[in-house]
């Protein structure tokens, strides 16, 4: 028998789910995610949560969900898990808990819930050592859990059939696209970690999850892979996009190129399979025409600079939400990083102390001739015990390069520097740098 977490009261008990569950923990989400104005149950949740259950991830394992039981019905009314995965901040990689598939019957939200999962979560959480815990989600919802909207999620750009480059009479296609295998995890892996350099905070992807993402999915949650090569035979890159069409547009989600590859280049033949692509789909799907294509590469992409006009339409980022239990812990654990950025500013050699204030608690940094001496939490003693200053949980969008501290200042009136080197520090300890997460799902 599963043993119960906690008895919740009027019948209703929180505890760990079992592969039992699966059946009913795959309808129940697939009916709570559907999108808005969707009749029919949501099929890629469906066979999310059934891949999830199959004891196949290499990070999670049924009792990675928790559920909420009626016990006067025998139904799951509520849900959500944690998925364990490792990321890196400028290379320094670190433990992060997902948690995800949140969602709560209709009849039963407002009673604490979500609440109570996401306590036990951040337990095992923290518990497992990870460093912070991310989640995507619904505005402002989670900010209720302790987490800040600071981190680029997805973001695109989008092109129509008119944009497509069209090759010159005479002229043939360099490259082409064929079925990804899976002796090319090696080559796309060491592409992947290639490119991460370009986003602050990167998720660290070993064989097993390529193995997992690539070939041991369910039909209705995999993705199509194809390795980009020559007409040679030498592989310059790879993309993945949709198996099958969501909307008028083929949605890519990712594409990246080996180092020395041009992507002005590649890019126009990418673009021409991609319609080529899509023109296939659309023809087995009833009353969908293909418009054009939407290259979901994050804010920043090679992509976007080479070929702007293909891809006019600018699909706006939104944004992760992220909490950091220990941020004194977690910023000691990135000194290297800080010590870095101060040792290539203005500010080199700084030697004093820094204090963060966040109104009623505080993180204290001391600098000994640019070198991190100590890391610690302080007590303000007033409103304006500190040298810089951010309201709640605003310092996060500083920490993960989600804007300037400068653009804070603007916004927020309570966001300030109240002396010199507390301005100095904060702009040049904290960089605005975009992040592109490629994480486990």
């Amino acid at each position: 028998m599963t043993e119960i977490i906690r008895d919740l009261g009027d019948g209703l008990i929180l505890r760990s789910a079992t592969v039992e569950d699966t059946d009913e923990l795959a309808t129940f989400n697939s009916h709570i995610h559907k999108d808005p104005g969707q009749d029919d149950p949501n099929e890629f949740i469906d066979a999310w949560v059934r891949d999830l259950m199959a004891g196949s991830h290499p990070t999670l394992k049924p009792s990675d969900f928790t559920v909420v039981v009626d016990t006067n019905t025998n139904k799951i009314v509520s849900s959500l898990n944690l998925i364990p995965q490792t990321w890196s901040y400028q290379g320094i990689e670190f433990g992060v808990g997902r948690p995800e598939l949140v969602g709560t019957d209709p009849q039963y939200r407002r009673r604490g819930l979500v609440r109570a999962q996401m306590e036990v979560v951040h337990r095992w959480s923290e518990a497992r050592g990870h460093k912070l815990q991310a989640i995507t989600g619904i505005p402002y919802y989670y900010r209720q859990f302790g987490y800040e909207m600071c981190m680029n999620l997805g973001g695109s750009r989008i092109g129509y059939r008119p944009h497509v480059p069209k090759l010159k009479e005479g002229e043939s296609e360099k490259f082409t696209f064929r079925p990804a295998t899976r002796q090319d995890i090696a080559f796309i892996a060491g592409v992947y970690n290639a490119c991460t350099h370009r986003s602050l905070v990167a998720c660290q992807r070993d064989e097993a999850v390529w193995q997992y993402d690539m070939f041991g999915k369910s039909e209705n949650a995999q993705a199509t892979w194809r390795i980009i090569e020559t007409l040679a035979g030498e592989p310059v890159g790879f993309c993945l996009h949709n198996r099958k069409m969501f909307g008028p547009n083929i949605q890519v989600w990712g594409y990246e190129l080996a180092p020395g590859v041009s992507y002005l280049e590649v890019t126009p033949a990418l673009i021409r399979y991609l319609e080529t692509a899509g023109l296939e789909m659309a023809e087995k799907e009833d009353e969908i025409t293909l418009q054009g294509y939407s290259l979901g590469l994050g804010g920043e992409h090679p992509a976007y600079e080479a070929l702007p006009e293909r891809m006019p339409r600018l699909g706006k980022p939104y944004a992760w939400y992220l909490r950091v239990p220990d941020l004194p812990g977690f910023l000691d654990l990135i000194s290297p990083v800080l010590e870095e950025r101060l040792a290539a500013s203005p500010a080199v050699g700084f030697s004093n102390d820094i204090k963060i204030s966040f109104y009623r608690t505080g993180v204290k940094l001391a600098f000994e001739k640019g070198k991190i001496t100590g890391v610690e939490a302080y007590q303000p003693e007033t409103s304006h015990d500190g040298d810089v200053f951010f309201p709640d949980l605003t310092f996060l969008q500083l920490l993960f390069g989600y804007t300037s501290f400068v653009e804070l200042n603007d916004i927020l009136p309570d966001c300030y520097a109240d002396s010199d080197q507390g301005r100095a520090l904060a702009t040049f300890l904290f960089p605005q740098k975009a992040s592109n997460v490629w994480a486990i799902n």
